[in-house]
């Protein structure tokens, strides 16, 4: 057994709240503890010791909630332990000092080992016969020798006897705990214990408790994070001291509370309350009550440096509140711009990404978030940077007019002048706190990240937010919006633009990732990339309301993706927004996800998917291009005749469609109208331009057309199907007639869109399919879904479905007029990353379809 000694200072109540509240934040956590003496209080009959019932209740939860395990290892037997705890079976029990695991485990012994068991149950026994104080326990393994109650004298005596006849015994060894000795056959111990079960549940962390000398062994064993709690007084090991069992169950209650509000997203904020901001070259979510959550640097899809937003507060924010933590009256958008204020009655705040440092044409990199304030209230200020999603450990250092982050691989600092600050420490990071009366003087906090080269000084804040303003409505001002749903088709365009990563003409699917598409479930992914498909189609959009340079900059973009492969035929679904290199799909286990949906996760697997509908939407762009009269290159026109090459190569493979589902590949009705609406346009943008047409374009065209309607169709549904030979519906086979392949009036497309209406439409949104696709739960509907309808309901002249379907849709908006990807309407939530681009170009290219059938 270890010798106790000492592991350093003794920890304050404070200090020991503290480890706690950081441990309760380990993503795969095992508590452990003893039971006599740290569950149950020692009383004279051992028989009759029962767990506080706060214990049990606090253990209770712990075992219940995702990746915590919950063991007692006792000196008891284990079918006694089992008996007297009477704990739930999700809490794991080890018995014997940690030799029992399995109720039937005497059953291998050795019949030596059994044979020198009974032999010391019959000294022990007859040692135990000289006075009624003495009880004998015995245990699989060996045999424990209680003496609490005995005579004082003769307990000396007995003690000192079994020392010296049967513990000195070959293989038989000893342990000696509050007034009772135990002799086993087996070397075991319960440090031995809580290592097997650290690697059976490939813990992270371990809290142990116990007050017996015997714990020690597992006091011993803990290292790094661990923590160990030694119950009652005498030398120990453990890091810390908790007075008795009732301290014990209030401690194991206060961890139980902490890890589920970790769990569970500490009071998640409704994802449609979060505004996003942009300079074009990364992206920022700001809370309604003014706190960034969530931003990345130096792109949109680097390491987050706020990740509160999947992790909670702890995981990095940069919040501006009232002393008195009242809410803000209003948060809105300034008109036209990506400039958002927030107010209370005597404080406004006004956030922004800073597009006056450079234009946002220049290499990613720098950045300033500027958080202006006025007013005259008493204000909170917390400056909570966590680098690398709070991997890495952030420190902070006061310097001249404001605080210098530590630990970055490229400066950042956050100018404050005259905001005084307070630095604490919060486990591996530190955090800026500062209470600030205003007397009416504005104040400015610019934080500058990645500060390297030209910094403007010579101009104000005042200046740098009428450029910035400037920046966002002069572009605004350029479209030509439709007269149905003006303004939340301009915030809209102004969200999609946001989502355009200008230095290298990529756009963003959406600016965050992991938020969950089912409250709690594992459907979480990375959508800070671009995938070429959901970009044409942005830019497309965004080229129907009059502005052209996004979709010029995007080909050229997918231009250079299709200049470094040996074949178009191999472009990837997704890319990141810079360059080719992969994104290899992992997880975040240190975050606990929004709303405690796990995994969070970095990266996507999508990008070694075959996705054949990527090509019909990037030449379905550059044809959009040519009707609006933009010149096209004559690079932009071999890359359309390189795409109907790779069309022609592989349009009859199977592969993992628009919805990318993790199952083998299928004939996907979409991915073959995707690839039929590729040769359909390319044809028509030669025709245009006079150019010379390959012989094989038009008789691949009437193929691949041919043999969607053939295959495509399903007798049994009276509907075009998901796959060719299912039975299976999903929402893209609208594209059947949107596309043009079918006429809208053709019976087919009709009987199609009645299918999809009555089978995946739920009041104000669609689903994308309803079938089984081999991950749990079931997601919301799919906002872009509803928008196919809605045009799909113009198409054939149910007007008065579309518009009542598109009031439905414009309901759905966050107070600042941003949309996520999904609604659940059972739960009435707004689910998936946000905002999302496609659920803001199916409100545009609704509201756009709409105008037209009205005249507009």
């Amino acid at each position: 057994m270890t010798d106790a000694v000492a592991r350093g200072p003794v920890m304050t109540a404070k200090d020991v709240d503290a480890r706690l509240r950081e441990l309760a934040r380990v993503p795969v956590l095992l508590v452990a503890c003893d039971y006599d003496g740290t569950l149950a209080p020692i009383i004279d009959n051992p028989d009759e010791a029962r767990p506080t019932r706060e214990s049990v209740v606090a253990l209770r939860r712990l075992a219940t909630m995702p990746d915590t395990h919950v063991a007692v290892i006792s000196g008891r037997a284990l079918r006694d332990l089992a008996a007297l705890s009477r704990l739930p079976e999700e809490i794991h029990l080890v018995g014997s000092h940690g030799t029992e695991f399995d109720v039937g485990f005497a059953d291998d012994l050795s019949p030596e080992q059994r044979e020198r068991r009974d032999r010391v149950l019959e000294v022990l026994n007859d040692i135990a016969r000289r006075d009624l104080g003495f009880i004998i326990e015995p245990k699989p393994a060996g045999v424990a020798f209680h003496y609490r109650k005995a005579d004082p004298e003769l307990a000396a005596t007995a003690v000192d006897e079994v020392l010296r006849g049967p513990a000195k015994w070959n293989g038989v060894h000893v342990k000696t705990g509050k007034m009772v000795v135990e002799l086993s056959v087996l070397d075991v111990n319960k440090g031995d214990a809580l290592d097997r079960l650290r690697t059976d549940m490939s813990a992270e962390a371990v809290i142990y408790t116990g007050d017996d000398v015997t714990d020690e062994d597992a006091f011993a064993r803990l290292t790094g994070p661990d923590f160990g709690l030694k119950v009652g007084m005498g030398p120990s090991l453990a890091h810390a001291r908790l007075e008795s069992p009732r301290v014990v169950a209030q401690a194991l209650a206060l961890l139980a509370e902490r890890r589920r509000a970790w769990l569970m997203g500490e009071h998640a904020l409704p994802i449609e309350r979060h505004s996003m901001l942009s300079d074009q070259r990364t992206v920022a979510l700001v809370t309604a009550d003014a706190s960034v959550n969530w931003m990345c640097h130096p792109r949109a899809d680097s390491p987050a440096v706020f990740a509160g937003l999947l992790g909670g507060a702890r995981a990095g924010h940069f919040s501006i509140s009232r002393h008195d933590d009242s809410p803000p009256i209003s948060h809105r958008y300034l008109d036209g711009t990506m400039v958002v204020e927030t107010r209370w009655s005597d404080v406004t705040v006004t956030d922004y990404l800073d597009c006056s440092d450079g234009r946002p044409t220049e290499p990613a990199g720098r950045t300033n978030l500027i958080r202006a304030i006025d007013g005259t209230g008493r204000i909170r200020i917390e400056f909570a940077p966590r680098l690398d999603f709070g991997r890495a450990p952030t420190g902070l250092h006061k310097s001249n007019g404001g605080l210098e982050v530590w630990g970055a691989a490229e400066t950042m600092v956050l100018l404050s002048p005259g905001v005084g600050w307070d630095i604490v420490n919060d486990g591996p990071h530190q955090t800026a706190v500062a209470d600030v009366q205003l007397d009416g003087t504005p104040l400015e906090l610019m934080l500058r990240l990645g500060v390297h080269g030209r910094h403007r000084t010579d101009l104000t804040e005042t200046d740098r937010r009428q450029v910035t303003e400037r920046h966002w409505r002069d572009w605004a001002q350029e479209l030509t919006l439709p007269p149905t749903a003006s303004e939340e088709v301009e915030r809209s365009a102004l969200v999609l633009k946001a989502l355009c990563h200008q230095p290298s003409g990529a756009m963003l699917a959406a600016a965050t990732t992991s938020l969950p598409e089912v409250m709690g479930g594992v459907r979480n992914w990375d959508y800070r990339y671009c995938w070429p498909r959901d970009a044409s189609m942005s830019a497309a959009a965004l080229l129907a309301l009059g502005s052209s340079q996004e979709a010029c900059d995007l080909l050229d973009w997918i231009l250079n993706r299709v200049e470094h492969l040996p074949s178009p035929e191999q472009l990837r679904p997704v890319y990141p927004l810079v360059g080719d290199e992969a994104l290899p799909e992992a997880v975040l286990p240190e975050l606990a996800g929004y709303a405690g949906s796990r995994p969070v996760r970095i990266g996507n697997a999508a990008e070694h998917q075959v996705q054949l509908d990527v090509f019909g939407p990037v030449v379905d762009l550059a044809w959009r291009l040519c009707e609006s009269e933009v010149t096209l290159t004559d690079r932009h026109w071999e890359v359309v005749k390189a795409v109907v090459g790779a069309v022609a190569t592989r349009w009859q493979e199977p592969d993992h469609g628009i919805w990318e589902e993790r199952r083998p590949p299928r004939h996907h009705v979409h991915s073959k109208v995707m690839c039929w609406m590729a040769v359909d346009r390319a044809i028509k943008i030669a025709e245009r331009l006079d150019q010379e047409l390959a012989s094989y374009w038009r008789p691949l065209r009437h193929q691949i057309a041919a043999d969607v309607v053939e295959n495509g169709w399903s007798e049994h549904r009276h509907s075009y199907t998901t796959a060719y030979g299912s039975t299976d519906l999903d929402a893209s086979l609208l594209w059947v007639g949107l596309s043009g392949l079918l006429p809208a009036g053709d019976p087919r497309f009709v009987s199609t869109l009645k299918a999809v209406e009555s089978e995946l439409r739920d009041g104000q949104t669609v689903y994308r399919y309803r079938h089984d696709d081999g991950l749990p739960g079931t997601e919301g509907g799919f906002l872009i879904c509803t928008s196919w309808l809605i045009e799909a309901y113009v198409l054939i002249g149910q007007l008065d479905d579309a518009r009542a379907l598109f009031d439905r849709y414009l309901d759905l908006c966050g107070p600042t007029g941003l949309l996520p990807e999904q609604y659940d309407p059972a739960n009435e939530l707004l689910l998936g990353n946000h905002p999302q681009a496609y659920s803001h170009l199916g409100l545009i290219n609704a509201a756009l379809a709409l105008s037209v059938a009205n005249g507009g």
